[in-house]
Formats: structure tokens, C-alpha cells, sequence
């Protein structure tokens, strides 16, 4: 019976100081602006959930299926794809066909957003995915990449979308982003959306862009 009690009393003050902290989880880092909200109605008016989808050879611009056949053993996912055409919906240069093949984009993303053409077209590199979800929510465009080590693999490339995390969530599943890839989501973590290719957040780097173009 003492036993018990104590076991009891143990568990009682593990949840008690448990607590605090899983509802401090709940609270939203920085409050959405006016102009993130128009940024991500664009992103979501894109419908990436049903365009640029895996298995087929895509328009990068619109994400259709453009019926050319498959003649390889390729996943054909449009991570950098929809990436670009997104960031041309907001008026944002992001490399892009045809300056650069489909192919192995997002590794090529990744050096150009590095590079000094990528700063000489307006993005620069942010240090956290905190500070990305901040520029995200405060209404920059923001996206995150990986470049994969093996050059002949793909990298993977998702913009940021606002969204309303803490800290504490942020280091635990990273900031809010929208993708296409092997599998595409209007909205989901970081952690999950590059679940198949980065092994940890320090591979993954973000970029910022201050003015996107909004229309009204």
C-alpha cells in the first residue's frame, strides 16, 4: 500500500511539472501580419495538394501534367518546381527552368539562394528555423533547402508558411512550411516535409526574400 502511495505522489508531481511546459507549447511565437496572410493565400490558392504531383513529368509553372512519358526509374517529384512557380506568383526570382534543368534544381537552388546572385536578387540567409517563422509570419517570403551531399541525388527544397508555434515547437518539428515532393502538403512541419532527406535541421538552411509582390 505504501508502495503505491509513493508511486502515486511520483507521478502527481511529474505532471505537475510537466505541465507548465506542454501548454506553454500551445502559444504562438509572433502574431501573423496583414500582409504573411496575403502571401499565404497565394501559396494556398496554388493547390499543390493536387498539382505537381509525384510520378509524372510536370509544367513547372502550373504543376500540370504536361503527358510527357516517364522513360526512367525516377521518383519525378516537383519540390523545386513548385518552389519556383510560387516565388513567381509573388514576384520573387528563385533559378528556375530554363536556366536550369528540373533535374537536381533543388541541389542548383540551394548554391544559387547562396551565391552572390542569389543576394543580388534580394534573399538572405536566416539563422534559425525560429527567426524563419518569424520572418515568415511577419510577411517575407522564406524558404528552407537542403542540398544533398551525394551530387547525383536530389536535395529538397518547401517555402515557409506562416503559422502560429513556439519556440518550444519550433525546435521540436521546425517552422510551418508548404511543399511538393514525395508526398505534397498545403501545410505540415519541417520535420515531416523533409522526413526522407535531411537527417537533421542543421543541413537545412532558409532564405529570405522582404518583398514579395502583392497584388490587390
Amino acid at each position: 500500500m505504501r508502495a503505491r502511495r509513493i508511486a502515486s505522489f511520483l507521478r502527481a508531481s511529474a505532471l505537475s511539472i510537466l505541465l507548465p511546459i506542454s501548454a506553454n507549447l500551445g502559444f504562438a511565437l509572433e502574431p501573423i501580419q496583414a500582409q504573411a496572410n496575403q502571401v499565404l493565400a497565394v501559396l494556398e490558392s496554388m493547390n499543390v495538394e493536387t498539382l505537381w504531383l509525384a510520378g509524372a513529368i510536370v509544367d513547372w509553372r502550373t504543376g500540370l501534367p504536361t503527358g510527357k512519358p516517364v522513360t526512367d526509374n525516377g521518383k519525378h517529384t516537383h519540390c523545386s518546381q513548385f518552389a519556383a512557380a510560387a516565388c513567381e506568383r509573388l514576384g520573387v526570382y528563385l533559378l528556375r527552368p530554363p536556366e536550369h534543368s528540373a533535374v537536381l534544381l533543388a541541389n542548383a537552388q540551394f548554391d544559387w539562394l547562396s551565391s552572390e546572385a542569389g543576394q543580388n536578387s534580394g534573399w538572405r540567409s536566416i539563422e534559425s528555423g525560429v527567426a524563419a517563422q518569424d520572418k515568415a509570419n511577419g510577411g517575407a517570403l522564406v524558404v528552407a533547402v537542403y542540398k544533398n551531399p551525394d551530387p547525383k541525388k536530389s536535395g529538397h527544397i518547401a517555402i515557409v508558411r506562416p503559422g502560429n508555434k513556439s519556440e518550444d515547437l519550433i525546435a521540436i518539428d521546425g517552422p510551418e512550411i508548404i511543399q511538393a515532393g514525395g508526398t505534397n502538403f498545403t501545410r505540415t512541419s519541417l520535420r515531416r516535409g523533409f522526413a526522407n532527406h535531411a537527417k537533421g535541421y542543421d543541413t537545412i538552411v532558409f532564405f529570405a526574400h522582404e518583398r514579395p509582390r502583392l497584388t490587390p
